[in-house]
């Protein structure tokens, strides 16, 4: 019977063990201690001992009740105290201090981007990043056989061709919108602003394989290279600041007639070139590079279903990343670190 006595022990020491509330320990108290619990279930078992062992038996299971019932009101005092530290909040007390986070700085870029343009009326549109060939090259007055289609220049999808609409690429820049923009507005005036990924094999300090690019494109009666330098003037003041100028510099693009490279003023030597008769060491000649612009070519128009003899327009297609990184005072000399996931450069931001 002393095998019994040590099992129930055991048994107890084992529930006792999981008890997690208050509740719950009426009900393990009533199992072991109660009339019909199981230790005084072993006391009516007292005449199947032998009458020399019934006096140890019985002192055993004294000791076994004495100890469950310490056991038991420990544990009660124990739940009890728990409780009441949870029930207990000090309003007083300060809050807990978390790190505070911020949006990536590609990020800001796009949203201060969006909300320039927002202001003259321009509407922020979004397309594909996966595109047909016909939308990225053909429509865009780029026939087969441009160098820019070859797969040095542009990642292809292993895809199935379709008649119409040749193969599946990544985007490789944003003007793919403009046709797409066109048949969804069908009559001008079109105001659009499109901010996307663009995808093209390139890896250096000034390009990478995934970068933002946004998109302007304005069509109506009227519109000529005056309406484009102008709002390129405001672009520029606002992103950069009201000293900063901008130009245009003749250039060839496919999808623009006549097309240009745009150039903005060197924020340290303020277009000047140099700086205490020294040449500048960011610019070289007082001008950086943005971005190319031009009046859209009358092919992009018709592929886009409008009437190039009635309407014209001007489009632009700059890479965010190249814009942010001629913000004064950033000196980024490799747009890879903007994605490093560096935190000791994001937190700057």
């Amino acid at each position: 019977m002393d095998e019994a006595i040590k099992k129930l022990h055991h048994d107890f020491i084992d529930q006792l063990s999981h008890i997690k509330s208050l509740s719950q320990i009426e009900s393990i108290r009533i199992d072991y201690l109660g009339r019909q619990g199981k230790i005084n279930g072993l006391f009516k078992k007292i005449n199947e001992v032998p009458v020399n062992q019934r006096k140890i038996y019985g002192q055993n299971l004294n000791v076994l009740k004495k100890d469950v019932s310490r056991l038991i009101e420990d544990k009660l005092k124990e739940l009890a105290e728990s409780e009441e530290k949870e029930r207990y909040v000090d309003t007083t007390l300060p809050g807990k201090k978390y790190q505070k986070g911020s949006l990536h700085p590609l990020t800001l870029a796009i949203e201060e981007v969006s909300s320039i343009f927002e202001k003259i009326g321009f509407i922020r549109v979004s397309y594909p990043e996966v595109e047909w060939e016909h939308f990225s090259f053909e429509a865009l007055n780029m026939p087969k056989g441009h160098p820019a289609r070859d797969d040095f220049e542009t990642f292809f999808i292993d895809q199935a061709e379709d008649d119409k609409y040749g193969k599946v690429v990544l985007s490789p820049h944003t003007s793919s919108g403009q046709t797409r923009e066109m048949h969804r507005v069908k009559t001008p005036p079109i105001k659009m602003i499109n901010i996307a990924k663009c995808y093209r094999p390139n890896w250096d300090v000034s390009h990478a394989p995934m970068f933002f690019q946004f998109e302007g494109l304005c069509i109506d009666k009227g519109i000529n290279i005056t309406h484009l330098k102008g709002t390129i003037d405001y672009f520029v003041k606002e992103f950069y600041g009201q000293e900063r100028q901008s130009r245009l510099r003749p250039f060839h693009f496919q999808f623009t007639e006549p097309s240009f490279e745009v150039d903005i003023s060197c924020s340290l030597c303020h277009g000047k070139g140099e700086i205490k008769k020294q040449k500048c060491r960011m610019c070289k000649s007082g001008w950086l590079e943005l971005g190319g612009a031009g009046m859209v070519h009358p092919n992009v128009l018709k592929a886009g279903g409008i009437d190039h003899q009635e309407y014209t327009g001007w489009a632009f297609g700059w890479g965010v990343e190249r814009v942010f990184m001629m913000k004064e005072n950033l000196n980024i000399e490799d747009m890879r670190i903007l994605y490093s996931g560096d935190i000791r450069f994001l937190e700057q931001f």
